[in-house]
This record gives C-alpha cells, structure tokens and sequence, in this order.
C-alpha cells in the first residue's frame, strides 16, 4: 500500500510492507537538500544514520556513512545506508540521506526489501 499526500509541505511516500512476519512501515521525504527515509517496525525512529557522496577526484565514488544516534555495532545498517546512497546520489548526487531504522529484525533479507521497497517508491 503506497500513498502520496500532495497537500503535506514536503514530497514525500508512505509505504507498508510485509517483511519476515513483522509489518514495516516506510515514509520517503524529499527536501532541497537530502532524502530522510524513515523505516519502522516498531512505531518508533531507531537508529539514525547520515550518508553522503564524498566529492573527490577519483573515478570511482566514495561515500561516508556515519551513525548520528543508536546502535553503532550494526555493519547491515551501514550497508543499507550506503546501498541507498549509491543509488540516490547517482540520480542527484548533492543530496546526502538520513535513514531511520526501528527494526525488530536486522537481518540482510529484512535491510534488502527496505533497500527495494524505497528504491522502488523513490522521490528522486
């Protein structure tokens, strides 16, 4: 179920998902500058990360994930963001992205349709 709210100030998506048994909830926002990405199973914000291309000379790009608050012993989590990076900064490459991710379950199966599901309800 997706839904696009054209009277709310910012573009955003609202996705549900099914995902290993647990009900996932999605909120896709697009501001000027970055893309928050808010993914939920428990109703709550969870660990926020903060992802950005670095600008440099080399050929292939480079990017930097940070953990802003939560879990920081969460190498999945950190893939996801920079998974997600990748694929927006090759659409907008100026826009950096926050990701939200309340999860029971921090499995690769669970990251990777939150990774499809945004991908697929992208606003960039």
């Amino acid at each position: 179920m997706e839904s696009l709210d054209a009277n709310f100030p910012v573009r955003h998506r609202k996705v549900s998902l099914e995902t290993k048994g647990n009900k996932t909830e999605i909120v896709i926002c697009s501001y000027e500058d970055h893309i928050l990405v808010i993914a939920t199973q428990i109703g709550a914000m969870g660990t926020i990360l903060h992802a950005r291309k670095e600008e440099g000379m080399s050929v292939e790009p480079t990017f930097s994930v940070s953990v802003i608050f939560g879990k920081r012993d969460e190498p999945m989590m950190i893939a996801t963001a920079r998974r997600l990076i990748d694929h927006i900064s090759s659409y907008v490459p100026s826009k950096t992205l926050v990701l939200s991710l309340g999860l029971k379950d921090h499995s690769s199966e669970t990251l990777k349709e939150i990774v499809a599901a945004v991908i697929e309800n992208r606003l960039w």
